[in-house]
């Protein structure tokens, strides 16, 4: 009988390009397999139909994961116009179609209508979960779900290229945009319809696509030098303030003991230590102290 391999305590952050057909949760259990990883966690969903930039979070970085969850994302989507189909997409069916009469001028004053705080009604083929389920399972099975509309933030819009009735752009957008409800949006104002034919994301937070790797790269590499290629735990606090703490504080801060600290506000701080190790994240508060709030285990 084969013995089954151990698991092993590996932390890092790896980026990968995760490929059309693959779901983020069937990428990140790629992922972990081949790092031999004992934990690991994504960092925001990707349908099966996009690709792109997708952070995978091993070990103690899974902790951290919730920040690039909430941060802001670019995404290239491509846009077939004057056809509208049942998911959104190009995996539903046809429900209409209508000439496409529009003009580039026309197009990029109706892209920069949907610039700034707009509100977005989830579409029922994404994985927003109603009773524990996905609303694409309710969706599948004929079932419509009543969704309230949520206020997101689009911050630029750019036209990349325009071929027929097929348009590609850039959108930077805040987390919790659903860029297939922004597509029919977009083609329900030009007055033809119009469905999600593409997407890449090529930017997430700080990390880039340009920077991310496929699996066929990553399994091409050794699996003893695998663990070179991760980014430390601390690449996901980009733009978190930093501190380097004393011994003594260091000390107090792996018992979970709060030290003095005056600060004028109350966001989260890098904590590391006086030999510059990582040690994860504090709290300041307004009476003069900073509390642990987040720790990495291995430093206990």
């Amino acid at each position: 009988m084969q013995k089954k391999s151990t698991k092993r305590e590996i932390d890092g952050v790896f980026l990968l390009n995760k490929p059309l057909g693959f779901s983020s949760n069937q990428a990140l259990k790629k992922i972990q397999w081949l790092f031999n990883a004992k934990k690991a966690g994504h960092t925001g969903t990707l349908d099966p139909m996009a690709s792109g930039l997708l952070p995978i979070c091993l070990g103690e970085a899974t902790k951290f994961s919730h920040r690039l969850l909430n941060a802001n994302k670019t995404y290239i989507a491509t846009i077939q116009f004057g056809v509208t189909t049942t998911t959104g997409d190009q995996e539903g069916e046809v429900i209409s179609e209508k000439e496409v009469v529009f003009n580039e001028v026309q197009l990029k004053e109706t892209l920069q209508k949907f610039i700034g705080d707009i509100t977005q009604i989830p579409p029922m083929y994404s994985a927003l979960k109603f009773e524990g389920k996905p609303l694409y399972e309710y969706a599948r099975k004929g079932i419509e779900i009543e969704r309230k509309s949520r206020q997101i933030t689009i911050y630029d819009i750019k036209l990349i290229k325009v071929e027929g009735s097929v348009t590609t752009i850039e959108v930077f957008c805040s987390k919790g945009t659903y860029i297939r409800t922004l597509a029919e949006d977009i083609g329900e104002a030009l007055g033809c319809g119009a469905y999600l034919k593409g997407l890449e994301r090529t930017q997430t937070g700080n990390f880039q696509l340009s920077d991310a790797l496929s699996i066929e790269a990553l399994e091409a590499i050794a699996v003893a030098s695998r663990e070179k290629i991760l980014l430390p735990i601390d690449a996901l606090l980009e733009g978190l303030s930093s501190i380097e703490l004393t011994s003594t504080e260091t000390e107090a801060i792996k018992k979970g003991q709060s030290i003095d600290f005056i600060s004028k506000n109350e966001e989260e701080l890098r904590l590391y230590s006086a030999s510059g190790k990582f040690l994860g994240v504090g709290q300041p508060d307004l009476q003069g102290h900073l509390l642990p709030k987040r720790l990495i285990a291995n430093i206990l």
